[in-house]
């Protein structure tokens, strides 16, 4: 008798293209953690947790994949120590996909705590002064020893408005760190493990150099990439033209994260120019700040008026920090610094925006995406009509 057997699927990384609707693109994104579902918001867990929520909560609300930060972990606790305790995974109870940053965002925000060479980055701790050295190789490897799903290559993010020679400096700059990332990612076995590398495309507010950006990372046959440099400073409609000319150039095969954006209108209108993937702290941050994001649109839970308000958030919601608690109660835990507050409006934010993503993955499958986008659009615009 021949006895069968069943030989363990090798780790794998992949993206499949599930359906099409204009621009907009439902797909899923396949790890050996699981599949992510797309378009998809990566709710940001910077030091290895998502503020204010546990971890059951948030894959609770539909979150397939969390990201964390190259940076702040090669801080605090250390690659080294997180590798050591079975990696970043098992260390943040989240058995599921993750993405890492680069620290690349950190060359832009700790400009003063740096110094930025051809080789990579020298920063000094914003916790307790010690220094140290963030080449491409490095960030690579430390994600690699976290055990991060997908990784993203070191680059360097410029505000804006910057001059032109400055962008097309940086953006230069992050191809070599590009190739040399790749390399790195080669060598420690990346493709193998089944784990990511994306490009990011940079190029600032100049079209031109945001094409020619895409296209030199789309040479590399990455498995994924990236639009970066973007959301720091430039208004909306110079990110959505940006967007417009650059993700064309990227191949439809990969997926496309746009980095660090935004709000709800953010979200759908690069949905509408194709892009799969987002992060932002945006609704952590404004929960932890007294906003909540609805389908109403934004409502400041600080504002006096909502002191005697019995209605919740959402009562049609499926979320109970939206439909559970009163508005005058979310007012007060808020006014008196109550963690529950923050709480609970993180959650309602998170839930919002995982609601979001699953009512365009459903439009775009419908092949209504516009109909749903202008309809989501028009219930902000119309707003919450406040009690009497």
């Amino acid at each position: 008798m021949t006895v069968a057997t069943t030989v363990p699927a090798e780790p794998r990384f992949g993206f499949r293209l599930l359906a099409t609707d204009g621009l907009a693109r439902r797909g899923e994104i396949e790890t050996p953690r699981g599949v992510i579902r797309t378009p998809a918001f990566m709710p940001v867990g910077t030091q290895a947790t998502v503020k204010c929520m546990y971890p059951g909560q948030v894959r609770e609300l539909g979150a397939d994949i969390i990201l964390g930060n190259t940076y702040h972990l090669m801080l605090r606790p250390g690659a080294e120590r997180v590798a050591a305790l079975g990696g970043l995974h098992r260390f943040a109870n989240w058995p599921h996909p993750i993405l890492t940053d680069s620290g690349g965002f950190q060359v832009m925000s700790l400009a003063k705590l740096r110094k930025l060479t051809e080789e990579g980055v020298k920063f000094q701790s914003h916790i307790d002064g010690s220094r140290h050295n963030l080449t491409p190789e490095r960030s690579v490897e430390i994600q690699s020893l976290l055990g991060s799903d997908i990784q993203m290559q070191l680059d360097e993010c410029v505000g804006l408005p910057s001059e032109r020679k400055e962008i097309d400096r940086a953006m230069r700059l992050s191809l070599r760190w590009a190739e040399r990332s790749k390399r790195e990612y080669e060598r420690l076995g990346g493709p193998a493990k089944g784990q990511a590398l994306y490009g990011i495309v940079q190029g600032g507010d100049q079209e031109d150099l945001r094409i020619e950006s895409a296209r030199a990372l789309a040479a590399m046959d990455l498995p994924g990439y990236s639009v970066g440099g973007l959301a720091v400073g430039e208004p909306q409609e110079v990110m959505l033209r940006i967007l417009a000319a650059t993700t064309p150039e990227l191949p439809e095969t990969k997926p496309r994260y746009l980095m660090g954006v935004g709000t709800p209108d953010d979200l759908v209108e690069s949905i509408a120019r194709g892009i799969d993937q987002f992060d932002c702290v945006m609704p952590t941050r404004a929960g932890r700040h007294g906003q909540a994001f609805t389908r109403f649109g934004k409502i400041n839970l600080r504002n006096a008026r909502h002191a005697e308000d019995p209605r919740p958030l959402d009562e049609t919601s499926d979320c109970p920090a939206a439909r559970d608690y009163s508005r005058a109660y979310l007012h007060h835990l808020i006014r008196a610094d109550e963690a529950l507050g923050a709480m609970l409006l993180t959650w309602n934010n998170l839930a919002y925006y995982q609601q979001l993503m699953a009512g365009a993955r459903a439009a775009i499958e419908a092949h209504r995406y516009d109909d749903w986008r202008l309809s989501v659009k028009d219930g902000w615009a119309r707003g919450d009509i406040p009690v009497r």
